[in-house]
C-alpha cells in the first residue's frame, strides 16, 4: 500500500518556476512507477511526465517539453517535478499518481494511487 501527498504549489510569474514534491509513504514505494498529471477548471485531466522505477524518463506532454523535469530519490521516498518557464496555460492542480508496475502509463485509469493535489497559479 502506498499513500501520496503533494506540495510546493502556489503563485508564480510568467516565466518564473516551481519545484512541486510528493512524499510517499509505505514500504513498496521503490517498487513503483509515477507519473504527474495537472487538471485546470472545466478541462480533463492531462498527463505531464512519467519515471518507471529505476528513475528513467517515460514520457512527457508536448506542452511541457524542454521546461519540466521529473526526478526521484527512493531512499527519501520523495518524487519531483521542476517546472521551469511557466506559462499562464499551466494554470492546474497537480497530481502525483501510482502504479504497480514498473514502468509509468500515461492513462490515468492504468494508476493504484492518487494524491491529493497541489494549487499552481501562474499570472502574467
Amino acid at each position: 500500500q502506498v499513500q501520496l501527498v503533494e506540495s510546493g504549489g502556489g503563485l508564480a510569474l510568467a516565466g518564473g518556476s516551481l519545484r512541486l514534491s510528493c512524499a510517499a509513504s509505505g514500504r513498496t514505494f521503490s517498487s513503483y512507477s509515477v507519473g504527474w498529471f495537472r487538471q485546470a477548471p472545466g478541462k480533463a485531466r492531462e498527463f505531464v511526465l512519467g519515471s518507471n522505477k529505476s528513475g528513467g524518463v517515460t514520457g512527457a506532454a508536448d506542452s511541457v517539453k524542454g521546461r519540466f523535469t521529473i526526478s526521484r530519490d527512493n531512499d527519501k521516498n520523495m518524487v519531483y517535478l521542476q517546472m521551469n518557464r511557466l506559462k499562464p496555460e499551466d494554470t492546474a492542480v497537480y497530481y502525483c499518481a501510482g502504479r504497480a508496475d514498473p514502468f509509468a502509463s500515461s492513462r490515468n485509469n492504468d494508476y493504484d494511487y492518487w494524491g491529493q493535489g497541489t494549487q499552481v497559479t501562474v499570472n502574467s
